[in-house]
């Protein structure tokens, strides 16, 4: 039998030393773990033509500039810091954002893995920009590459190109940015 000392250290009743066997612990459940709030990017082109970036070694896993929220930010902060540091610019101008913050879930093989095992799925706030700048600014060679390539994409497909587990935030992203293709093509006729 073992007891703790101040220090939560367990010494041996028998003054030998020895500790006994690392109990295993117990599989992180996602109910216990928060979401991490972060902020999205639907980055748009002046043809209403919205960005998308393939993840660094994930063929096939696209998405939109996202990152966390630093705890001396705000959510437009982060979105700007994000695009600058995700895809080498933040020539843009907040166009509309969701009235609500969106959550997904982790699959649950990633629980307990993915974002250091600190949190169950990310809770974002989705901003619409415009691009104000030339494709020629866009740098994903960053320092800290998450994309391996981009392209422009009809904002209508976004949805059907995306990771499953991500799908219902982005089907949320189409329906309440719905109308910002429109507006935007409409900005560059003016």
């Amino acid at each position: 039998m073992a007891r703790k000392t101040k220090s939560t250290s367990l010494i041996a009743d028998n003054d030998t030393g020895t500790e006994p066997p690392a109990k295993k612990s117990a599989k992180v459940q996602a109910e216990d773990l928060p979401y991490r709030p972060c902020v999205g990017i639907a980055l748009f082109n002046a043809d209403g033509l919205v960005w998308m970036g393939n993840r660094l070694g994930f063929e096939g896993a696209w998405q939109l500039p996202q990152g966390g929220i630093d705890d001396d930010e705000t959510a437009i902060d982060a979105a700007m810091r994000e695009l600058k540091e995700e895809i080498g610019t933040n020539k843009a101008e907040l166009v509309a954002e969701t009235p609500d913050w969106l959550t997904y879930d982790l699959p649950d093989h990633l629980i307990g893995k993915a974002f250091g095992g600190k949190y169950r799925g990310q809770k974002q706030k989705w901003f619409a920009m415009r691009f104000t700048g030339k494709d020629k600014h866009i740098k994903i060679d960053v320092p800290n590459p998450e994309f391996d390539s981009w392209r422009w994409t009809d904002f209508v497909t976004l949805p059907d190109l995306i990771v499953p587990f991500k799908r219902p935030v982005y089907l949320q992203i189409a329906e309440a940015f719905r109308d910002v293709p429109q507006r935007i093509r409409e900005m560059k006729s003016l």
